[in-house]
């Protein structure tokens, strides 16, 4: 009879413990209720994921996707969430947008997933904070600096796109999106760690490359076989490889090189994993995106005749000119800044296309914008692809439209467009990515049409990529 008392008593007192912590957690979300009393419209989901599955469920890269159009519908352009594992403000509005970015390091600051930064290193620019994202960045705009890109990028932007376009036969098909990494590739690769295009090293470093960026988008599954596995082994790869030209220049075994890695050698007081980490996410950011953007406008140039068009008359007024003035055929800076429609179908293919459709930040305390509470501790995401994407703001704007830009009367896309991010965190190297689809364009439109070999779209999973690699076939222009 003792025991069946003690039985009683004992789950008498977990019922009480459980009521208490029940009536504790109501009391301090009325609190919290009362508190955030403007917390925006929303959902939460399920236990722990929340809505992240559904936030990331792939879809044609021209959209912003069925969960960001069923929740704007319903809750707004700023909405809550539960993603990414924690509770979330998630902005289409693009106001709001500017807002978070500008204020960087004040009211908000980068806030990645783990997993983004164990692959890419606690180095990585992307995941950096404070003066030292401050360095490491001037770092990068001194390597992408205006001067740089007039005087050693643009030359070399354009021989190595001749060294791609020039090895492509008449008739023949290829992945286009493949032909574009090569070229982003091997010019990143040469000014960063003078490796010449097509050489074994170069090769097989970026073999290492496609492996690591594969597991950069895959499920944070660390166990043999995965993706993310073979990308952190491509990681090591890849950093040894750095590893051994960083000892080949200290030890003066090669010849000077004039490179990002030998300035960084010279000039900084960086630490041996921090060099390792900037490189490869110099790496990262100098070939991968900007890769995709052109397969891009590879893409939605094929199906747009007038625009093809229109880009050949402007590039071959460009080359008569030059011609009229005995100047030399090769582009130069002034060259680049008559392209003015060619900068339209850039900033066209950004928009529609979004590379980058958002980023991830944190509040760094409570925060009011426009009557909404946005919650120290909260994750805030900028959306960019929904205000690219918004009919209130462009006129059909899942047609691709180049004019549009200059019925604006605005070529740098006016406040609403950010595809290169803003604020401090404004990627570094937005003009280069610029003058390397420009260039690149000039080329291909002048000495090649093409059409889509087999049936392919973009894909966002969670980055924008092309499941066949978009396929093409070529014919060379007599």
């Amino acid at each position: 009879m003792e025991e069946v008392a003690e039985e009683k008593l004992l789950l008498f007192l977990a019922v009480l413990f459980a009521v208490a912590v029940a009536v504790a957690l109501l009391l301090k979300w009325g609190q919290r209720r009362r508190k955030y009393s403007g917390l925006p419209p929303g959902l939460s989901g399920y236990p722990l994921i929340g809505e992240t599955i559904a936030y990331l469920k792939p879809h044609p890269a021209t959209s912003m996707g069925e969960f960001m159009e069923n929740r704007i519908s319903r809750f707004g352009k700023v909405f809550r969430s539960n993603v990414f594992g924690g509770p979330a403000i998630v902005s289409a509005d693009p106001g709001l947008n500017r807002f978070i970015l500008q204020n960087e390091g004040r009211l908000f600051e980068c806030c990645y997933p783990r997993n983004i930064e164990e692959i890419l290193g606690k180095w990585s620019m992307l995941v950096l904070l404070g003066d030292m994202h401050k360095n490491m960045r001037s770092i990068a705009l001194n390597f992408m600096s205006s001067a740089q890109l007039r005087a050693r990028l643009l030359p070399d932007i354009e021989q190595h796109a001749l060294f791609i376009l020039q090895s492509w036969r008449d008739g023949s098909s290829f992945l286009a999106l493949d032909e574009a990494k090569r070229f982003t590739f091997n010019l990143i690769g040469k000014h960063i760690l003078s490796m010449a295009p097509g050489e074994p090293e170069t090769e097989s470093l970026k073999r290492e490359y496609v492996t690591f960026m594969k597991g950069v988008v895959s499920a944070p599954l660390n166990f043999p076989g995965t993706a993310y596995w073979r990308a952190k082994k491509s990681r090591a790869s890849i950093l040894r490889f750095i590893k051994g030209k960083m000892e080949e220049r200290l030890s003066k075994i090669t010849e000077e090189k004039d490179d990002l890695l030998s300035w960084v050698l010279k000039h900084s007081d960086l630490s041996l994993e921090q060099i390792l980490d900037l490189i490869l996410s110099m790496l990262f950011a100098g070939h991968e995106t900007t890769s995709v953007a052109i397969a891009l406008a590879i893409y939605f140039l094929e199906a747009c005749p007038d625009v093809v068009e229109e880009l050949k008359s402007e590039h071959r007024r460009l080359v008569q000119d030059k011609a009229g003035r005995g100047e030399d055929s090769r582009l130069n800076w002034e060259d680049y800044k008559q392209m003015h429609f060619t900068r339209c179908v850039i900033h066209e293919t950004l928009r529609l296309g979004n590379v980058v459709r958002f980023v991830h930040r944190k509040a760094l305390c409570d925060v009011k914008y426009k009557g909404y509470d946005i919650p120290a501790g909260w994750k805030v995401l900028p959306v960019f692809d929904a205000v690219h994407l918004d009919p209130s703001l462009y006129a059909d704007p899942q047609k691709f439209n180049p004019w549009r830009w200059q019925e604006s009367g605005n070529l740098a896309g006016g406040m609403n467009f950010m595809p290169f991010g803003g604020g401090s965190r404004m990627c570094a190297g937005y003009e280069l990515a610029k003058v390397e689809m420009a260039v690149f364009l000039h080329h291909l439109v002048l000495n090649y049409s093409w059409e889509i070999a087999e049936k392919d779209q973009p894909l966002v999973f969670p980055f924008v990529d092309f499941p066949k690699g978009l396929p093409i076939r070529v014919y060379k222009i007599s």
